[in-house]
Parts: structure tokens; C-alpha cells; sequence
């Protein structure tokens, strides 16, 4: 495992980046998400847009004005915490991160270089002073804008990632209530960053892009349909950096030895132990498995300092069947987009396959249970049996709807 990109360049170059340690390798996968979301998102608005499914529209904006206090000032603040904190933890990442230190404890502290934050605040209001004053016009005035579907990428992406990323976290304090505790005790950004349950985000994040679509007249069930391979995908791509961090979101102890029709893959596909995960698990989990301390004369990995423990005995690698099924549900989606032309199909198809992944996949997973009407279940099996239902009920009026036409 590589609970950050500096473990994963000295594993596999031998290059020694102390900076590296402030990318945490999840929150890298995560980016990387949002990244290939963004840009199919925008390549399928554009085929839509050119199908008539969405119009541009017209708005006026006012160009030529002098530069905005309020832009300025938020362009200090922005350049002052660059220099301040991140351009401080940077150069000095060799000696920050000694023995072992943990990049949330400095980036979440009160240290950082004054003179380089101030210098950072000047340089970006500088700059953003030059560039609005270079378009500034004697007078002010009004033009009308066209705003094209695709150019609301932006603003659904970034809808998408706010509503979901406190929707993920909301969820995960419902059903792990002590942290929430916890966190009203101690408040902190890092304890408030921490633990994220994916069907909260795309549940929260779901409504704010539906009133993100709401507020720009555009047809929900098309712009459903446009994101729902990206969200497949961009889910596939963070179960990846689940499995690269090795985050905790894992399986089941799975001690049984590999079976014959799996000859063919490898041992860490069928069991895996999970060596420097992030979480650093050590002593015996409730799961069933124990952390134990890492040493290379015995074991065939290296230790990571603050992070050299496995797991014992191994268990289920679920976040690589997951991305497995995400590629292939993508796969699938993205080829019938073209075939099947009813407002909504495409993303009925999505409900319907990520509420039987999950569904099964929670069947080998570690999460917290509870009992509805006499059922032993998950949080995430309700959700994704009522996943499953929505989509399998959105599917079936779409075919009445189409029937009657």
C-alpha cells in the first residue's frame, strides 16, 4: 500500500520527495476522479447539446469594470495561505516530516512563513490587478453572453463535489454516531475530513446537481443520463485509491485458500493483507482480523515509517472488484447512450447496477449493521436495495411513458 505518493515514488523509483507526503494517495484518486468526470461530462452535454436536448442560454454580464475589492481581497487570501502554509510545508517537507510526522498535523497548525504569505498575496493581487485592469474600458458596459450546455460543466461538477462531499460525511457520522461525539468533544478539520460514506455524497450530491439543473432550466433526466457514466467511472477511479491507500475499505477476513477457477489471477486478488495502510491498523479489530507490525526480514514488503503494519489474516480486497464492476458498468453505459434515446434509461441503468454491486459486494464488507424490520443489514444495503427499486421503477415508467407515445 502507499498511504501517499512520496511511499509510492521511493517504492518504485527510489526517489526520495519528502514534499510527496503531503499528496495523500486517496485524495489523489480522488482528484483524478473529478478530473475524467469533468471531461466526459462535457463530451456527452456536447452530443446531447447537438441532439436539441439542451439550448444554450443568453445572460448579460458587464465587462470593463475596475478591479473588485472583494476579488482582490480573496486573491490575497488565496496567495497568502500558498506562501503561508503550503510554499512552508514544501520546502521544508525534509525536516517537517522526520520521523514520522503526518502531513494533517502540520497542515492543520498554526506554522507556516509570514514573509512567504505576504509575498504570495502580493503576487496574486498583482497579478490579478494587471489582468483586470489590461480589460478595463473607459466606460463600463453591458454585453449579452451565450452560455453553452457544456460551460456548466464547471459549475455541476463543482455542485456535485460540495453537496457530496458533506452528504459522505453527514452519512458516515449517521452511522458511526461516537465519532460524531467525538468530533463535538474535539472539533478539528481533520477529524471532520475523515470517514466518508459514498452514498451519502451521491445522495446529497445528487440534489444539489438537481438544483443545479433546476436553476439552469435544464432537463434533469438528460443531464442524469449525460453524468451517469462519469460517475461510474470516476467511482471505479476513487475504489482504486481506496485500494492503493488501503484506506480501511476493505473486506471480511477471507483465510480460505484460493479456489482452482481462480488460478489464473493473482493471490491479492482472491486475499490480501493490506501492508502500510493508511489507517496504520494495529491489535485486533472486531472484524476478526488483527494488525500486526510489518518486519521485512519476515514479510515480503517494506515499512513505511507510521505506517508498517498488515493485516492478519487477509481479507477480501473489495475495492478491486469494485473498480472491476464500475469499468464494465461504464462500459456498458457509455455504449448504450446512443441507443437508447428515452430521457432517464441511461440513468435507470445506473441505479439499477450500482444497487446490485453494492448490494452483493456489502455481503464481504466491513461496515457497522443494524436491524430493520427483523433484517441484520447495512446502512449501504438499504440504500442500494432502494437504489436498485428507484431505478428499476424509473425504468419501467420511462417504457410506459414511451409505450403511450
Amino acid at each position: 500500500m502507499y498511504p501517499n505518493l512520496y511511499c509510492a515514488f521511493l517504492d518504485l523509483f527510489g526517489w526520495d520527495l519528502p514534499a510527496l507526503k503531503l499528496i495523500n494517495s486517496f485524495g489523489f484518486f480522488v482528484a483524478l476522479a473529478f478530473l475524467v468526470a469533468h471531461a466526459l461530462l462535457k463530451k456527452e452535454l456536447q452530443r446531447q447539446a447537438a441532439l436539441g436536448h439542451f439550448q444554450s442560454q443568453k445572460t448579460s454580464v458587464v465587462v470593463g469594470q475596475a478591479p473588485n475589492p472583494i476579488d482582490l481581497g480573496l486573491q490575497a487570501a488565496m496567495g497568502f495561505f500558498l506562501g503561508w502554509k503550503v510554499l512552508y510545508l514544501v520546502v521544508n517537507a525534509g525536516d517537517i516530516f522526520q520521523n514520522g510526522g503526518l502531513p494533517q498535523t502540520h497542515l492543520f497548525s498554526t506554522e507556516g512563513n509570514v514573509f512567504w504569505g505576504i509575498l504570495g498575496a502580493l503576487i496574486f493581487v498583482g497579478w490579478r490587478f494587471w489582468e483586470v485592469q489590461r480589460n478595463r474600458l473607459p466606460e463600463p458596459k453591458t454585453v449579452e453572453q451565450i452560455i453553452r450546455p457544456e460551460d456548466l460543466v464547471g459549475g455541476i461538477t463543482a455542485a456535485a463535489a460540495i453537496g457530496g462531499i458533506l452528504g459522505a460525511k453527514m452519512f458516515h457520522l449517521l452511522e458511526y454516531p461516537d465519532e460524531f461525539v467525538a468530533f463535538l468533544k474535539q472539533p478539528s478539520v481533520n477529524a471532520f475530513l475523515g470517514g466518508l460514506t459514498i452514498y451519502g455524497g451521491l445522495i446529497v450530491g445528487g440534489l444539489a446537481v438537481y438544483a443545479f439543473a433546476r436553476r439552469h432550466k435544464m432537463n434533469f433526466l438528460r443531464l442524469a443520463d449525460a453524468t451517469a457514466p462519469a460517475l461510474l467511472i470516476a467511482y471505479g477511479i476513487g475504489r482504486m485509491g481506496c485500494q492503493i491507500s488501503g484506506d480501511g475499505d476493505w473486506g471480511i477476513p477471507n483465510p480460505s485458500p484460493k479456489p482452482g477457477w481462480l488460478s489464473w489471477a493473482p493471490d491479492w486478488i482472491w486475499a490480501y493483507a493490506y501492508p502500510n495502510n493508511v489507517n496504520a491498523v494495529y491489535g485486533p479489530r472486531a472484524a476478526g482480523y488483527t494488525g500486526k507490525l510489518i518486519d521485512p526480514n519476515l514479510q515480503p514488503w517494506p515499512s513505511f515509517e507510521g505506517y508498517g503494519t498488515y493485516l492478519d489474516p487477509a481479507v477480501f480486497p473489495t475495492p478491486i472488484y469494485e473498480t472491476a464492476a464500475s469499468i464494465l458498468g461504464f462500459a456498458f453505459l457509455w455504449g448504450m447512450r446512443k441507443r437508447w434515446n428515452s430521457a432517464g434509461k441511461i440513468f435507470a441503468a445506473y441505479l439499477m447496477f450500482n444497487g446490485f454491486e453494492r448490494f452483493w459486494v456489502e455481503k464481504i464488507r466491513v461496515n457497522a449493521t443494524f436491524d430493520f424490520l427483523g433484517i441484520t443489514m447495512t446502512q449501504a444495503e438499504l440504500i442500494s436495495v432502494c437504489t436498485f427499486l428507484s431505478g428499476a421503477l424509473l425504468w419501467a415508467w420511462i417504457q410506459r411513458a414511451s409505450n403511450k407515445d
